[in-house]
């Protein structure tokens, strides 16, 4: 791997990421508190992780992966675009977010993009690569060859809403919810259904617990698609999904 990547955050994604990355170069990664650092350094591996976002400033490839909510991406992102190299690329996982306005926070024109891998990152090939218009020929060729050194397949996607996935994977997942409302059925019965019939990987209802009911809800919420009112209950009643111990199933 050519870049000297930084990854800003500790939860799953970042995690992920980290320990996809780390097979194949140098990784520093941010966490907020030395209790998030702990939990990441068991997650991720032999990556060397940091509460102190000035030890990003030598990376050259920095990607950003906090919470989707732009009062925590925004602060993030303008220190980092403050302490970044003017060579490095400034990058965000976010999938619903404007790129536009993320860009702006950054303050790095022609260096920001979007990188949005999907979890588990250590498993899933798909990188949606966006790219707003004022991004550098080199900074997409780069955005591109990182993706080759992960093992990963980049794929330009346009500066829509949920970009491509979950433009077309979010209404999907919702319907799922929908109909056993209004047919009473098991989530189990409809998994079942979509896996057997449909050949995918997970059912909806199952897709839903792990990406995170809340986390479903924020991206939905930011591309236009309605959030059931059972979703909204169980985000309301701290049942997140599989991180949570239980949402639409339960988990141990």
């Amino acid at each position: 791997m050519d870049e000297r990547l930084g990854i800003v955050g500790s939860g799953t994604i970042a995690c992920g990421l980290a320990k996809t990355a780390a097979e194949h170069g140098e990784v520093v990664m941010w966490a907020r508190s030395d209790e998030s650092a702990d939990r990441a350094r068991a997650k991720a591996g032999d990556v060397q992780v940091v509460t102190d976002l000035a030890a990003l400033s030598e990376a050259t490839f920095i990607v950003e992966c906090v919470a989707e909510d732009p009062a925590i991406k925004t602060p993030v992102l303008g220190e980092l675009g403050a302490l970044a190299s003017p060579e490095a690329i400034v990058a965000t996982t976010t999938s619903s977010l404007p790129l536009e306005d993320l860009e702006r926070a950054a303050g790095t024109p022609g260096r920001f993009i979007g990188f949005h891998v999907f979890n588990p990152v250590t498993k899933m090939p798909l990188v949606e690569l966006a790219f707003p218009d004022d991004a550098q020929d080199d900074v997409r060729e780069r955005a591109r060859t990182l993706c080759d050194h992960l093992g990963k397949t980049g794929v330009e996607v346009p500066l829509v809403p949920g970009f491509v996935v979950n433009r077309l994977l979010f209404p999907y997942l919702f319907s799922a919810v929908a109909l056993i409302d209004e047919t009473g059925l098991e989530p189990q019965a409809v998994d079942a259904c979509m896996k057997l019939g449909a050949g995918h990987p997970m059912g909806p209802l199952a897709l839903l617990d792990l990406v995170g009911l809340d986390v479903s809800q924020a991206i939905a919420e930011a591309i236009g698609v309605p959030v059931p009112a059972r979703v909204r209950a169980l985000v309301d009643a701290g049942k997140l999904g599989r991180k949570a111990g239980s949402g639409f199933y339960e988990y141990e």
